[in-house]
């Protein structure tokens, strides 16, 4: 198989050389780094911060023990440009940052744990601009954030830890732009017996195919509200309907944070939409106080977080999985 043909199959690790070989051809016009960091892929579940890059996380993401996703690149080609270059490597706040407090873990069936899974490294992030906005101390902030990118994770963030969150991949919260959310368990499991596909096909169907590219055929969010101008009817119910269930999520996270929040922040791709923001704000008089950062900041997130190691105002830690 070929550079190019790795690159676009679905063997994650397979991808390696060839990612390699491309970012390398990027760098060879720089002459010095201080540091490198990577987007972190799934690993054990851990304390947010700062990850230095160990032999026990390059193990994790060479078995594919948490996930088999592209992100689990990310630290294996930062261990490669590390040796290189003769400098440190480190991921900040991997999808499975676990800062979740103890109530929020129990599901309602023994031996079923809710998991935090989430887009923790742009979370994090949002709540400290929005601390620096409000000119507040990180560690004083109460806020609620919605990141609604292809996937929704709606969030208590208290003192720049997310205490509690919806599973952003197969769990609980809204339906998103191509995942299901929340879902009946009669109808979960009337799709495991009824058919005959496999764990790997639902769990494909329910993390890809759903959403609004399940009910509309599409992912693009520009599509669907273009096709609700044109007048059609089904387009603009589902879209109500993800609106709806994102409100009712964001009410949650009020609710247990007791009416007290230093505002709503939303981030993500969907934040672009005027129409989403509109239609969304409308159901949350309530919080009075909001922050719009469309898109992510994941680079951001990495460059800062990764200045406050070697500026000695934050310390890294060791990953030890369980």
């Amino acid at each position: 198989m070929s550079h190019a043909d790795h690159a676009l199959s679905d063997d994650v690790l397979g991808q390696l050389d060839f990612r390699i070989h491309s970012i390398s051809d990027f760098l060879t016009s720089i002459d010095q780094l201080d540091a490198i960091a990577a987007r972190g892929g799934p690993l054990a579940p851990s304390p947010a911060g700062v990850y230095k890059i160990n032999d026990a996380m390059l193990d994790s993401y060479r078995s594919a023990k948490y996930a088999n996703h592209a992100s689990n690149l990310g630290a294996l080609i930062a261990n490669y440009l590390q040796r290189k270059w003769n400098v440190p490597s480190f991921i900040v706040d991997p999808v499975t940052t676990d800062d979740m407090i103890d109530v929020a873990r129990i599901s309602g069936v023994p031996g079923i744990e809710r998991k935090s899974r989430s887009h923790a490294l742009n979370i994090r992030y949002c709540a400290r601009k929005a601390a620096i906005d409000i000119g507040k101390e990180l560690k004083n902030t109460r806020f609620i954030v919605a990141h609604l990118g292809t996937g929704f994770s709606i969030a208590s963030v208290l003192g720049g830890n997310i205490v509690d969150v919806n599973d952003a991949l197969l769990g609980m919260g809204p339906f998103s732009v191509e995942r299901a959310g929340a879902l009946p368990l009669s109808g979960v499991l009337n799709l495991m017996c009824s058919t005959d596909k496999s764990k790997n096909s639902v769990e494909l169907q329910l993390s890809k195919e759903s959403g609004l590219k399940g009910y509309l055929g599409t992912n693009d969010i520009r599509e669907v509200e273009e096709n609700i101008r044109q007048g059609d009817k089904q387009a603009n119910l589902i879209y109500r309907a993800m609106i709806y269930q994102i409100a009712k999520e964001i009410g949650a996270i009020y609710a247990i944070q007791k009416g007290e929040t230093d505002g709503l922040i939303l981030t993500g791709g969907v934040v672009f939409s005027d129409r989403m923001i509109q239609q969304l704000t409308d159901y949350l008089p309530f919080i009075e106080r909001r922050f719009i950062y469309p898109g992510s900041f994941e680079l951001d997130a990495l460059a800062e977080a990764t200045l406050r190691v070697l500026n000695k105002e934050e310390s890294w830690k060791e990953y030890q999985p369980c």
